[in-house]
């Protein structure tokens, strides 16, 4: 049997930098790209390095690289100049140690670093030594910054962008940014890590074979309402955020549109000190934050899918007509939506259906 340990015991005698990591030596962080071993002989230190990116020739001095490096326990990590591309590098949402080591690497090495809020991205930039000075790119300037970034990638240079929290062009202005690059022909390159959405889905408990994230509401009631309507009967766990002034309101009219039977949990202060799951259906969760006062922290709600009804269409009517014959339409909906875990605004079309005669 062919012994494969002497071609691995042959390149790491070649000395491959590397760094040491939670007492851990690992390769330096090109490894992590090429998802192999790599034998560079000799040190990196007093000598040109030179990479190839889309057929142009680069030479970077020992100098200059300790400038694109980042600090992991204290120990400088050298990052390599990246090729010309936009590229989408999601940040912690909330807990500074989930950041991967591709992530820190291009925010190190980008010629271009574009974030929503320069003062929130210089406190992670900060905590790992890094040292790229960030450009301010938000929905009150993309007009202006955007054309921007797209010069700095015809010119050759990588551009990295982040957003406050998370991953970039969810629901923020990363979007626009991300088309006009693809537009243009530019290398689109997603840096993937930390998100919201994904962490309050796995945290809930509640179904995740199929689920929709839908950002966050409008804050107008009609409109959330009309909104939330839109989904009521996808067959698909709901993900949505929300901020702590309006969770008690989105509660309420999510329990009227969608049911108040829907299980459901707020997440909120995702990865923090203070992280809480409340679990619930629909109607506990909106009684609970009716009676909160001052909630605090970023919040995203998840709902889980529509259960199969188990009321036959008869019944339904039985109970539509029992209870429309002792109250206004819009009441016996209500009444309908808590008796039967329903969606009222499909009951209450159904009563009005009923009245017309379309119904029968």
């Amino acid at each position: 049997m062919a012994d494969f340990s002497i071609g691995w015991q042959e390149a790491w005698t070649a000395e491959p930098p590397h760094f040491r990591f939670s007492g851990a030596i690992l390769t330096e962080i090109p490894a992590l790209a090429e998802a192999r071993p790599l034998a560079h002989k000799g040190p990196m230190r007093g000598r040109a390095v030179e990479t190839k990116a889309n057929g142009m020739n680069e030479q970077t001095t020992a100098e200059d690289a300790t400038k694109r490096s980042f600090r992991l326990h204290n120990m400088a990590v050298p990052a390599r100049p990246l090729e010309p591309a936009l590229y989408l590098v999601a940040t912690p949402i909330g807990n500074l140690g989930d950041i991967t080591l591709r992530a820190l690497e291009t925010l190190a090495g980008a010629d271009v670093l574009a974030c929503e809020d320069t003062r929130v991205t210089r406190v992670l930039l900060d905590r790992y030594g890094i040292q790229n000075r960030p450009f301010a790119y938000h929905e009150h300037n993309a007009d202006e910054a955007g054309p921007r970034l797209i010069q700095a990638l015809e010119a050759g240079r990588s551009v990295a962008l982040v957003s406050d929290a998370g991953t970039p062009l969810v629901s923020d202005p990363g979007y626009r940014l991300a088309r006009q690059a693809i537009a243009a022909g530019y290398r689109v390159i997603p840096i993937p890590g930390a998100s919201a959405p994904l962490a309050a889905l796995v945290g809930s408990g509640l179904p995740n074979d199929a689920f929709l994230f839908a950002g966050f509401l409008p804050s107008k009631d009609k409109a959330r309402r009309d909104r939330l309507g839109e989904f009521a009967a996808a067959p698909a766990t709901l993900i949505f955020f929300e901020s702590p002034h309006r969770i008690g309101a989105t509660l309420l009219a999510a329990a009227d549109v969608l049911g108040p039977a829907r299980p459901a949990c707020v997440c909120r202060e995702l990865t923090k000190t203070y992280e809480e799951f409340r679990r619930g259906t629909l109607a506990e969760l909106a009684a609970h934050y009716q009676q909160v006062e001052n909630v605090r922290g970023e919040i995203v709600l998840v709902v889980g899918p529509p259960q199969p009804a188990e009321t036959s269409e008869a019944d339904i009517e039985a109970v539509l007509a029992d209870l429309s014959m002792s109250m206004p339409t819009a009441k016996a909906a209500t009444e309908a939506a808590r008796l039967t875990g329903l969606p009222r605004k499909a009951l209450y079309q159904r009563l009005l259906e009923m009245k017309s005669g379309n119904g029968q």
